[in-house]
Formats: C-alpha cells, structure tokens, sequence
C-alpha cells in the first residue's frame, strides 16, 4: 500500500513564506501558509488555497525554494467545513485541522496529538 505523500516547501521569495502540499486525487493539494505549521494549538495560521501541483512537485527545489518537511499523511476525519489529518514528517507525527472559513482556511494543531 502506497501511503499519500505531503511536502512543506519553503519559498524565500518573493516573500518569505511556506507551502503545504498533500497529496490526494493524483495532485498535490496546496495552501500557501505564511507563518507556518503552527506549533501550538492556542494559535491558528492562515492557509491560502493555492493551484494543485503535479505529484512530481513534491520533490522540487530550487534557488528559492526548498523542503522544509516532507513524509506521509493521513485523512481522519472530513466534512465539507473541516479536514482533521496527521502529517507524518522528518521528526514524527502531528495532528491539524484545516478548517474553511468560506474565503481562505485556518491551519490548526490539534490538542490532542498521536
């Protein structure tokens, strides 16, 4: 069984920010989150959605950009309002919520981990 890729790129231009990508459907799915995965649950990051990318974008890098994080993930839960999954990356396994706010998203982690 082929477990669906995830990869957090992280651009340095043209402004600093990341890119989480996951892969589902035979795309990569795309937020542009600013400030980050958020490290601690009492604060959510703005998650843009962003254009998919071709599953062979999970491993680019280039002079601007480069992998932050990269692993699996895996779906637990989804409704049309919110994706709760656990991104299995370089250093374990953390929880988020992905959350529509109808315009953009809020990127969550989630109190209780793995």
């Amino acid at each position: 069984m082929t477990r669906p890729v995830f990869v957090l790129h992280e651009h340095h231009r043209p402004q600093h920010h990341f890119d989480l990508r996951l892969e589902e459907d035979g795309v990569l799915r795309s937020w542009a989150v600013p400030r980050g995965l958020p490290d601690d649950s009492s604060e959510d990051r703005l998650a843009v959605p962003v254009d998919d990318h071709d599953l062979d974008h999970a491993t680019y890098e280039d002079a601007t950009k480069e992998i932050a994080d990269t692993g699996w993930w895996e779906l637990e839960d989804r409704n049309e309002r919110r994706m709760v999954f656990v991104l299995h990356g370089r250093t374990g396994a953390r929880r988020y919520a992905l959350i529509d706010t109808g315009q953009d998203a809020l990127l969550h982690l989630v109190k209780k981990q793995p």
